[in-house]
């Protein structure tokens, strides 16, 4: 039971990072889990939460099918969302739309910090959509790659243009 401890202190500091887009504040606020069961092996450092789970905290709102969380020792390695699809929604600072993403099969991994985003995967910011069958992002360099080697297998990318600023009017005289 202490390693449960562990893995919900370690889930509520970092509040699964997905692609760095957090707003600083959630990390201070109680983190949230709901599932339909949860198995807890301290022996194999491996925690399943099954059935319509829902993890909160603060803007951050993940769901899924199942959740596993891998903990070597006190130390969580990696947690993997799975879903029809998995989805996660999150307020960055500095903006006011979330980022939502969404694949079949979202992985996370502490050592070194990346996201993967697996089958089906989507991220969306601001009206920009990035769709691939493989997103990666490696938070500690901030670096983004899509994509697979398969032929039939295409990143699609929708940017939205810019809006133009209101015209200044023009100064009297």
């Amino acid at each position: 039971m202490n390693n449960l401890r562990n893995q919900l202190i370690f889930l509520a500091l970092t509040a699964l990072p997905m692609l760095s887009w957090a707003l600083s504040s959630d990390r201070q606020q109680p983190m949230l889990i709901e599932a339909d069961r949860v198995e807890l092996d301290d022996a194999k450092g491996i925690s399943i939460y099954r059935g319509r789970v829902k993890v909160e905290q603060g803007t951050l709102k993940l769901t899924g099918e199942t959740m596993t969380v891998h903990n070597k020792g006190n130390d969580i390695e990696k947690v993997i969302m799975e879903g029809t699809p998995a989805t996660y929604q999150q307020r960055p600072d500095n903006k006011d739309q979330d980022v939502r993403a969404k694949a079949l099969h979202m992985e996370y991994y502490t050592n070194p910090e990346h996201i993967i985003l697996l089958k089906q995967a989507e991220v969306e910011q601001q009206g920009d959509v990035l769709r691939s069958e493989r997103i990666e992002y490696n938070v500690e360099k901030d670096q983004v790659s899509a994509g697979t080697d398969q032929p039939d297998e295409r990143v699609h990318i929708t940017i939205q243009p810019k809006t133009e600023k209101e015209p200044k009017k023009p100064t009297e005289p």
